[in-house]
């Protein structure tokens, strides 16, 4: 496994209406890097965001899509999502807001 710096772990927030919804309960989705373990993904998030207290992290692992160009196939790349959930005495994450 490489050795990932926690400025690295967290690519980009997933936008979506559910992962929207979910912000009133203090959840928040990112894409991460495809080898992040659920304490660096913790660590990341509480240094990158100050104020921010990490009550549990779940992870999934999507496989790429099949995609078609003309009569080779291929597939796109792997990726991984984490939703992050923090406590109640916790700051909300800036990026979101005005969203």
């Amino acid at each position: 496994m490489a050795d990932i710096k926690y400025y690295d772990v967290i690519l980009k927030p997933v936008i979506t209406e559910k992962s929207m919804n979910a912000m009133t309960n203090k959840e928040y989705t990112f894409l991460v890097h495809t080898e992040a373990t659920k304490s660096q993904i913790k660590d990341a998030v509480e240094k990158m965001f100050e104020g921010t207290k990490v009550e549990r992290v779940n992870t999934m692992n999507l496989d790429g899509k099949k995609r078609r160009r003309g009569t080779t196939v291929g597939k796109t790349a792997k990726t991984k999502k984490a939703i992050v959930k923090l406590t109640e005495a916790s700051k909300e994450i800036e990026i979101f807001e005005g969203l």
